[in-house]
């Protein structure tokens, strides 16, 4: 029997996992055992190279990777080649940065796949929109502070701002906001037709990462220090007075809490 024969009577499923924000030791224990059972892993853009360290040295690795707008392949295509793959092949693992869940587009890839009877199971990712600020120090809900915190993605289908911004604004919530960052001057608007000038904000760029950025304002100068930085590539934005907190307050924090408990 041919090597090739011998592969393609493999059973067929699909696991999506989700690879964490960005550094390779972020992803979770089952996520590394997946890829180092997988036959084929098809990988997003924003994957650290090195968590291919994880898997076993003769996967097949596919870059379907989308980055600024650039798309090595269509949602319609990558979607195809899970199928194809499994199918030939039997294990794939669809790599994605983050959580495959939060704005992933995990749901669409594992609903195709298995509308061809493939086996499909998801393993949970470290997403960026919790990770990252804790890598910061920066709480995303406080004790007397705020109540809760959103996600949201800066930009829609259509290439618009979110609505849910508008709503946002509007409250004392910690909004963190994904692939937001060329909507930036829109979302400072927005908070500031709110009044909310003075409100700290963090964006931190390529985070978890060597390379990583990070910026920290306010509502009203926060477009004119990213201009000054030039800085580029995958951002999260992170608004509210929880943003404070790692900016050398942490000690007055402590002493208020402890007031209040007094």
């Amino acid at each position: 029997m041919s090597v090739r024969n011998s592969i393609s009577e493999k059973k067929p499923r699909l696991t999506l996992v989700g690879a964490g924000p960005g550094d390779h030791e972020l992803i979770t224990i089952k996520g590394a055992k997946a890829l180092q059972n997988a036959t084929v892993i098809l990988y997003d853009a924003l994957i650290d190279p090195k968590i291919f360290e994880y898997a076993s040295p003769r996967v097949i690795k596919r870059f379907v990777g989308k980055r600024c707008g650039l798309h090595t392949y269509s949602q319609e295509e990558i979607n195809e080649m899970i199928v194809s793959y499994a199918l030939t092949y039997g294990h794939v693992v669809r790599l994605k940065g983050g959580d495959p869940f939060v704005f992933g587009r995990g749901y669409e890839e594992l609903a195709y796949a298995g509308s061809f009877g493939i086996e499909t199971e998801i393993i949970p990712g470290v997403t960026s929109a919790t990770s990252l600020p804790a890598l910061k120090k920066i709480p995303l809900t406080t004790r007397g502070l705020n109540e809760s915190f959103w996600v949201l993605t800066g930009t829609t289908a259509d290439r618009k701002v979110s609505n849910d911004i508008f709503l946002a604004a509007q409250t004392n919530a910690t909004v963190v906001i994904l692939m937001g960052l060329k909507k930036l001057g829109e979302i400072t608007e927005i908070y500031k037709e709110a009044n909310k000038e003075n409100l700290p904000v963090a964006i931190i760029v390529n985070g978890s990462l060597p390379n990583e950025q990070f910026i920290t304002g306010t509502i009203k100068d926060i477009g004119l220090k990213v201009n000054e930085s030039d800085i580029h590539g995958p951002a999260l934005i992170l608004i509210g007075e929880a943003v404070s907190l790692q900016l050398d307050k942490t000690a007055t924090f402590i002493k208020n809490i402890e007031n209040q408990l007094a």
